[in-house]
């Protein structure tokens, strides 16, 4: 019977898990640990619509991060982290040197950006210094960078994926001067050659640059930073942005035996062990195409649901089967995709829709699966679902019952 379960993580895969046990009957005593001290709250609105309220002009998007207060009744040790683990004895280690004994753990620690500048902090080597490199993961890094956006400075973006490609387009909403470094067509790994095209030239058409010159490194002169890249050009800008990854918070998973090949990698229904499951940015869990980690909002949800049953119900609970859905905003566009990506040349099936510069758009996968992409098409996601799945006759209206 487990009467005390820990969740380590209070993003939202720690607030799903913890309400997914509180629907799947358990009302022993829920601890959650989390690193920052803030209420759970959206991440993707950091650099969707909080950015580009950046000018002040609406108090929405302002607001756009904000999620309802958690509702699960746990005791909330925020601001803590954890610093280690030790499953025999079932308990977790705290920073000051506490400890949570537990029954049942959700790992759901997430993940943190990675650093072109190692051992750099958000304001350089001494925190009074200027700011070397930026990078957007929290509360504070998108505060930090509305503060610096609204002078209107020259910027550079390093990382052509979703967050650097939404963090540009914040910039130029703002009226700065904005240089996107990519090694490759930005959004071209995440999404395929056909629509990484359509962003790409409708951002260079609103005023972005973007510079391919392969990986880029930074280069501390004293006075700020300046990018290099792989061919030896230099480029200078009076902010540089950094969006070149994320990297799952495991350290202090270390020497608990929980880590393989130095990841953390669960079985289909969250589990690591029986009393431990994990969930969110920083597992690898089984997909149709091999075991991987998907650091996808709507991926930590669908995760930490199944990973909270599992923990009560084992063997019992449901296994996931997972369905990739991913959006992302800018330069005037907004792609919702359901199904694995990137996809692979034109769509098969293609319906431009009512607005200018609207498609709805479908790709027959090799390995069976399909995959279905809105853009700027108001359609419901179930339904863009439904056609991911059983392809254009999933739009079609119903046939009347025959009597």
């Amino acid at each position: 019977m487990m009467r005390r379960i820990v969740v380590v993580g209070n993003g939202i895969a720690g607030l799903t898990a913890c309400d997914s046990l509180r629907s799947a009957g358990f009302d022993g005593e829920l601890t959650v640990v989390g690193a920052e001290r803030h209420h759970p709250y959206s991440r993707p609105a950091l650099s969707k619509a909080l950015l580009h309220g950046a000018d002040g002009k609406s108090d929405d998007a302002l607001r756009a991060h904000e999620l309802p207060a958690p509702s699960h009744e746990a005791t909330e040790l925020l601001g803590v982290g954890a610093t280690g683990l030790d499953v025999d004895a079932r308990l977790v280690r705290l920073d000051g040197g506490g400890e949570l004994p537990y029954d049942g753990l959700v790992i759901a620690s997430g993940s943190r950006a990675k650093r072109l500048a190692v051992g750099h902090g958000p304001a350089g080597p001494d925190q009074d210094g200027p700011v070397r490199e930026l990078t957007l993961r929290t509360i504070e890094d998108a505060v930090l960078l509305r503060e610096r956006v609204a002078s209107r400075p020259s910027v550079i973006v390093i990382g052509g994926g979703p967050l650097g490609m939404e963090v540009a387009s914040g910039c130029l909403h703002m009226g700065c001067e904005v240089t996107l470094v990519s090694d490759v067509r930005p959004l071209s790994r995440q999404l395929g050659d056909h629509l990484s095209g359509i962003f790409t030239s409708t951002a260079i058409l609103r005023g972005l640059r973007v510079v391919r010159g392969g990986k880029a490194r930074l280069v501390d002169h004293g006075a700020g930073a300046t990018v290099v890249l792989a061919d030896g050009t230099e480029l200078e800008a009076d902010l540089v942005v950094t969006a070149v990854g994320d990297e799952p918070n495991i350290d202090w998973l270390a020497g608990s035996g929980l880590l393989s090949e130095g990841s953390l990698r669960v079985d289909s229904r969250g589990r690591l062990r029986p009393e431990i499951v994990a969930a969110g940015d920083v597992a690898f869990f089984p997909t149709l195409r091999g075991l991987q980690r998907v650091p996808l909002w709507t991926s930590a949800i669908d995760q930490a649901k199944v990973a909270a049953v599992g923990l009560l119900h084992g063997d019992a609970a449901p296994e996931f089967n997972f369905q990739p859905y991913f959006w992302t905003e800018g330069f005037g566009l907004s792609l919702k995709a359901v199904g694995f990506t990137p996809v692979v040349g034109a769509p098969d099936y293609s319906d431009p829709g009512q607005e200018p510069g609207s498609a709805l758009m479908r790709w027959d996968n090799p390995d069976g699966s399909g995959t279905a992409a809105a853009l700027n098409y108001r359609i419901p996601v179930p339904k863009l679902r439904r056609l991911a799945d059983a392809g254009p006759a999933a739009l079609r209206p119903a046939s009347p019952a025959r009597v």
